[in-house]
């Protein structure tokens, strides 16, 4: 399955170099994917490969984002940086220590703000039981967010932006794809099997976009760092989640694309997509990542993904040059 630079492999098999394609083997026999047109790579089941295979797409520039037999993200090998800039990690730490409250409320404010937006879309359409939870959207994080407060603070009103929000789908989305309440690992329902495969997917895609810019992935400011996890694609994914995530959640439900018999593991409590399922939410997916709209500050068209670099680019300026850092907003674009 190929979609816009991205190929995306389903089953059990073994990925090796030919000559100068990738060859994928699995028991329906040999598959090539050609490295010209490819610049991310997905397995989406249990794969082998060698370290020769690695060496290859890593000169060819290709990421390879890794999910196990039940969906669950393993792990992405990208390429060696050729981007990386000592100088800009050290003033990335430095506005950690002094300016992570300013970057990490800007985030949650993007949050609020684009929620606002894709409720209003549905409140315009009739549904005005909403009425309260934009109404406190509207004004409630802003309030809050405007005091003097901690990140565990900011960190709390994030929560309640997101409960408010999963809370309100009782009044658009059928009964079979109510939320109850968020659960990730493992997801207990389809909404959050849904929530935690399109939140992943948005991930990867933001550590791939992060990766051609000179950030560090390790240093965020609205999740704290961690050892072992790239955390600055959390940071940065937030404000798009509302955007594309979510969107293509509610289109996939609202056409009823994605039904919980039919495309749900009913094995395992219909908590995971099935093939199918995968295959129908990545493509909506990346359809709705790909979309393009008139940016109005660069006077031109661009994707959405093109988006998750320049946000790179906006915190980049913000670290060096102090220019004022505000998120993505979906109001800007309209």
């Amino acid at each position: 399955m190929a979609k816009n630079h991205t190929r995306y492999i389903f089953s059990m098999g073994e990925l090796k170099r030919k000559d100068n394609s990738i060859a994928f083997k699995n028991e329906k026999g040999n598959f090539y994917i050609p490295i010209q047109d490819t610049r991310e790579l997905y397995c989406m089941n249990e794969v082998s490969f060698n370290t020769k295979f690695l060496d290859f797409i890593g000169k060819a520039g290709i990421t390879l984002h890794l999910f196990n037999y039940h969906g669950n993200y393993s792990g992405t090998f990208y390429p060696k940086e050729q981007l990386i800039s000592g100088d800009l990690s050290i003033k990335q730490a430095l506005c950690y220590i002094e300016n992570r409250l300013n970057i990490a409320k800007s985030i949650v404010q993007s949050i609020a703000d684009n929620i606002y937006e894709t409720l209003y879309h549905y409140f315009r359409h009739d549904k005005k039981d909403l009425k309260p939870t934009i109404d406190w959207l509207k004004t409630e994080p802003k309030r809050f967010l405007e005091k003097e407060i901690t990140i565990e603070q900011i960190m709390f009103i994030e929560g309640q932006i997101w409960n408010r929000f999963y809370d309100s789908f009782k009044y658009f989305l059928p009964e079979d794809f109510l939320m109850n309440k968020r659960v990730k690992r493992p997801p207990n329902n389809p909404m959050n099997a849904l929530v935690s495969f399109g939140n992943t997917l948005l991930y990867t895609k933001t550590i791939s976009a992060i990766y051609t810019t000179h950030l560090n992935q390790a240093i965020s400011f609205l999740h704290s760092p961690r050892e072992g996890r790239f955390s600055l694609c959390l940071d940065i994914s937030e404000a798009f989640k509302p955007v594309i995530v979510f969107k293509t959640i509610f289109d996939l439900v609202g056409r009823k694309q994605l039904q919980v018999e039919k495309h749900f593991d009913k094995s395992l409590n219909y908590a995971l997509l099935n093939e199918e399922g995968k295959k129908i939410f990545i493509d909506a997916f990346e359809t709705r990542i790909n979309e393009t709209f008139m940016h109005p500050k660069l006077k031109r068209k661009i994707t959405y993904k093109h988006c998750l670099k320049l946000e790179g680019y906006k915190l980049i300026k913000y670290i060096v040059e102090k220019k004022e850092f505000v998120p993505f907003r979906l109001k800007d674009k309209m």
